[in-house]
């Protein structure tokens, strides 16, 4: 049996001044809560990819990425395919005034956005992906970004 083919994709992070994390709830699945992010296009990489969708998916402005805080590669269904998703997370620092819906141009299946504090993320009993997500948060919101990207499983 082959594998399956590779999808890259980049995903934010997106932080604001109160150490707060913004997460989007996506109806697929069940429901589950994930941050903001997408495949990139033909000739992108993943800083220009996760601006974009940030853009696209929020309507978010006045962006400042940071860092690759984080990594992960899964194989899961993307619009019904089976693909090998490899998933560059960065950090980046917007605030809620910045983010504006009404200039979203896809929203994709997101329900709702929601922006979430530590203690919020480490008591919920909805879905969150990536798992570990609580944990590379806390991480740099007291150690910064790492020298070299976390992976998450």
């Amino acid at each position: 049996m082959s594998a399956p083919p590779l999808r890259k994709a980049a995903r934010a992070v997106a932080i604001d001044a109160h150490r707060r994390v913004l997460l989007l709830h996506y109806a697929e699945v069940g429901g589950f809560w994930a941050t903001p992010g997408g495949g990139l296009e033909p000739d992108e990489d993943y800083p220009t990819a996760v601006l974009r969708e940030l853009g696209e998916e929020l309507g978010a402005a006045n962006v400042t990425l940071v860092a690759q805080v984080a990594e992960r590669c899964q194989d899961h269904a993307v619009a019904g395919q089976l693909v090998r998703q490899v998933e560059k997370y960065f950090l980046a620092r917007i605030e809620a005034s910045d983010v504006d819906p009404a200039r979203a141009t896809q929203t994709d299946n997101i329900r709702a956005r929601r922006w979430w504090t530590l203690q919020e993320l480490r008591d919920t009993r909805e879905t969150v992906y990536p798992r570990g997500l609580a944990d590379l948060i806390a991480d740099l919101l007291s150690h910064g970004p790492p020298e070299q990207p976390t992976v998450l499983r």
